[in-house]
């Protein structure tokens, strides 16, 4: 199972996956394979094989972050569709988030702001609405290291 997973996500999120060489190389080639025929059977059983070599928990919480289903993803998700929801609201939440954020432009972020609540007025589709999701989503990953070793140690 947790193989056929490895298998069926695309090649450049299997890179992102830290696997043993021999295993990310017969994960490589099962994806290449296209027919589903006694050859991607063996080699699944075969990935099966490696596999009880390795620890399946990393692979498994690699592949749960990769699918989006991780429960510290999902929470800072809620947190930014919170944070949309009180800027709609109000547009005093629009300085706090330019004294988290400081290279926000502020003045798109008014704009979409005013292009959004128009939007719900008039009942047209939530473009400016959905904007607003990926501009605060970008702040928030640049605001946040993607690797806990590389922030600066405190001196």
């Amino acid at each position: 199972m947790l193989g056929e997973d490895l298998v069926a996500l695309p090649a450049d999120r299997v890179r992102k996956i830290e696997l043993p060489e021999d295993l990310r190389a017969a994960v490589r080639e099962a994806q290449r394979m296209t027919r589903h025929d006694d050859a991607r059977r063996r080699q699944m059983q075969f990935i099966g094989r490696l596999m009880r070599d390795v620890d399946p928990e990393p692979i498994r919480e690699a592949l749960a972050v990769v699918r989006g289903e991780s429960a510290e993803d999902t929470a800072r998700l809620h947190r930014l569709e919170r944070l949309r929801a009180d800027l709609l609201a109000d547009e005093k939440v629009l300085y706090e988030i330019a004294s988290g954020s400081p290279s926000i432009d502020l003045q798109q972020l008014r704009s979409l702001r005013r292009a959004a609540l128009l939007e719900q007025a008039q009942g047209k589709p939530p473009r400016s609405y959905r904007a607003i999701f990926q501009l605060l989503k970008e702040l928030d990953s640049a605001d946040t290291p993607a690797d806990p070793d590389d922030e600066l140690e405190p001196p």
